[in-house]
């Protein structure tokens, strides 16, 4: 009896000499593995696809999303102005409209009705004075009571210049996609692949037909303090749902065609056929304002892209870390 006992304690003693122990993450960080696993979908949108074989090395991840609490304290520290705060000049912006000449400006969130075309987003996407990280709702609006909340209203711009404040980088979209699974390969959510297991909200998203109103059925009408619902096998929560994030990369519809097989970086450059001009960045993880109706961003295996100096109502961002 005792042989048999003091066996599992050898083979586990034997393991951990062999692969080593994980190494402790910094605070408020979990450590990822990393891996190899199927990046994409093919039941998704186009730029999903092909699903390919992908190689993710190691590395420590925020357990959550950046809190206006943290990011005041960044703001405080490195005396740091964001994108938003900056006053818009025509000098510096030709064809600035009159209305916004020596403004600041944010772009919030308008619910709209009788939409037929969900790919015009300027139908709810409304320029706001005054709207910005500190106002995330517009002018009239502020953090009390939202001190744990995401930060929102940051550019890529401001969320580099954080993770370098803090020492640490934005994921990948390889990584992104590689935590938010928390290891469960193929599933269409990161809980599983029913989106509502027995009945219940396992994100913050939009109730309801988008974008006319939000029920607010999980609780929520727009973000919601970070870690307000389980988190994912890895420990991670809100990588599905709450707010957009800030991935690394340039974003590419066809990137994944030609994408390097291990630890892939993006591309190096940046095309969206929606709007050609426009050099963009790839964001993940969905929103408070993702429906089944409209865009589905809180599957692992979304994609959506934003212009690197453009803050949104519901975009932020997480850092994480390479190890030593």
């Amino acid at each position: 009896m005792k042989f048999s006992l003091l066996v599992p304690v050898i083979l586990l003693g034997a393991m951990s000499a062999a692969f080593g122990a994980d190494p402790a993450p910094p605070e408020g960080m979990v450590f990822i593995r990393g891996g190899i696993f199927s990046m994409g979908s093919n039941d998704g949108e186009t730029d999903e696809k092909p699903v390919h074989e992908v190689k993710v090395k190691p590395f420590f991840m925020d357990r959550t999303p950046v809190t206006n609490a943290e990011f005041e304290a960044f703001t405080k520290a490195a005396k740091y102005v964001t994108t938003a705060e900056h006053v818009l000049t025509s000098k510096e912006i030709p064809g600035l409209l009159p209305e916004f000449e020596g403004k600041t400006l944010g772009i919030c969130f308008r619910p709209s009705k009788g939409v037929t075309d969900l790919r015009d987003s300027g139908q709810w996407w409304k320029p706001e004075i005054g709207a910005n990280w500190r106002h995330p709702d517009g002018p009239g609006t502020d953090l009390k009571g939202r001190e744990k909340h995401p930060v929102v209203h940051v550019s890529w711009d401001d969320a580099v210049a954080y993770c370098k404040w803090a020492g640490k980088r934005l994921p990948t979209e390889a990584e992104f996609e590689f935590a938010a699974r928390g290891g469960l390969e193929g599933a269409r959510y990161a809980w599983g692949n029913e989106f509502n297991p027995g009945g219940k909200w396992m994100a913050n998203t939009w109730q309801g037909k988008f974008p006319e109103a939000n029920s607010g059925e999980d609780g929520y009408r727009n973000t919601s303090p970070v870690g307000s619902y389980q988190p994912n096998g890895f420990g991670l929560f809100d990588m599905a749902g709450n707010v957009w994030e800030w991935c690394s990369d340039w974003y590419l519809p066809d990137f994944y065609a030609r994408s390097p097989k291990e630890n892939p970086q993006g591309p190096d450059t940046s095309f969206d056929p929606n709007e050609p001009g426009v050099m963009k960045r790839v964001t993940r993880g969905g929103s408070w304002m993702c429906a089944e109706n409209y865009c589905r961003g809180y599957r692992p295996a979304a994609r959506m892209k934003t212009a690197p100096d453009t803050g949104l109502q519901d975009t932020g961002f997480r850092c994480v870390k390479d190890l030593p």
